[in-house]
């Protein structure tokens, strides 16, 4: 029975597609490696004996999608590649591409930082540059980025989230020296030859998780500096799901902004848990009247339904920034109104 590509180990796929690729391009691939790697191979590729020509073409077909999936990274970092990577070629083809590129992604020395109290790290990377600072907070969880963006000084804290914002692809060499000198400070042996990348999508995660106080102060310089970057960031700290996270005191004054038929376009893709929150804020006549109307309208596109979202999203940023609602479950802090 021909073996699957499922049933293959790591190393049997390379071996199956050194001999896809044929002698001279292997040959020139071996080069590169080193001795170890080069004996396991030669094992892999003498038990293969015949390829089957369907299991090469599948072996290429990976291959490709991997290196395609590195050039995504590369492009726009690890979202912007699972993004493209779902619409070519499914969610679930995609998350098994990134998960086999996970390891040597993320298997870098700033994993050490994880397990580190935000405190210990702050004293140690304080006085870097904030360029520094913001590539080091681009490597932690959400979470203990945003404890350690709310413990800098208010002027630094506007500066490394603006940083963080507009930053794209850092070389090897950066990223190297940097980890150079957190492995002689914390004792680690780990190396790395990561690209990374930080974006409006990492600082919003980041200031989502800070308290209150020190988000509004940072986009409020934000704003005064680079006002459409601003935007884009509050845009993507609240979501249009992220409406669950109102009181339903809090969604009825967001719904006194909302007319029905934008509501109902908004609610044609949105989960049952969101509808669940609007419908149990309204009357049953008025429920009626947007699930009707969402009926009415039939098959919309995805687009014309995400903007409105967006702009009751827009709203929603507005109401909280005039201080007319709360969203709860954002920030460090809850804001006490008193």
């Amino acid at each position: 029975m021909a073996v699957k590509l499922e049933q293959m180990s790591p190393v049997q796929r390379a071996a199956a597609l050194l001999v896809a690729l044929g002698k001279d391009i292997s040959s020139e691939i071996l080069k590169n490696m080193n001795d170890s790697e080069i004996e396991r191979l030669t094992v892999e590729i003498a038990n293969l004996r015949d390829v089957p020509a369907e299991l090469e073409r599948s072996v290429l077909e990976e291959a490709a999608q991997i290196f395609m999936a590195r050039q995504y990274i590369s492009q726009g970092g690890i979202d912007y590649a699972r993004e493209v990577l779902e619409k070519a070629l499914g969610r679930a083809r995609a998350k098994d591409i990134l998960s086999r590129l996970e390891g040597s992604l993320r298997t870098t020395g700033f994993n050490l930082l994880k397990n580190i109290d935000p405190r210990q790290l702050i004293n140690f990377i304080q006085n870097e540059h904030p360029q520094t600072i913001a590539l080091v907070l681009t490597q932690l969880p959400p979470q203990q980025a945003a404890a350690v963006l709310s413990e800098l000084s208010p002027e630094l804290q506007a500066e490394v989230a603006l940083r963080v914002a507009t930053m794209e692809k850092i070389s090897p060499e950066v990223v190297n020296e940097i980890e150079s000198v957190l492995e002689s400070q914390f004792e680690t042996t780990e190396t790395n030859d990561l690209s990374t990348s930080g974006g409006t999508k990492t600082i919003a995660e980041i200031l989502n998780l800070v308290d209150v106080s020190a988000e509004k102060s940072i986009l409020q310089t934000l704003e005064g500096e680079n006002p459409d970057l601003a935007a884009e960031i509050k845009n993507l700290m609240f979501v249009f799901e992220d409406l669950i996270l109102l009181d339903d005191r809090a969604i009825q004054r967001v719904l006194k902004e909302i007319e029905t038929k934008e509501l109902a376009i908004a609610l044609k893709a949105a989960s049952e848990e969101v509808k669940n929150k609007i419908f149990s804020n309204v009357s049953e006549r008025v429920a009626t009247m947007i699930k009707e109307e969402m009926e009415f309208m039939g098959p919309m596109r995805l687009s014309d339904v995400e903007a409105s979202q967006q702009r009751i999203v827009e709203t929603i940023r507005r109401l909280e920034d005039e201080g007319q609602i709360v969203v709860s479950g954002r920030g460090g802090k809850e804001e006490i109104v008193v």
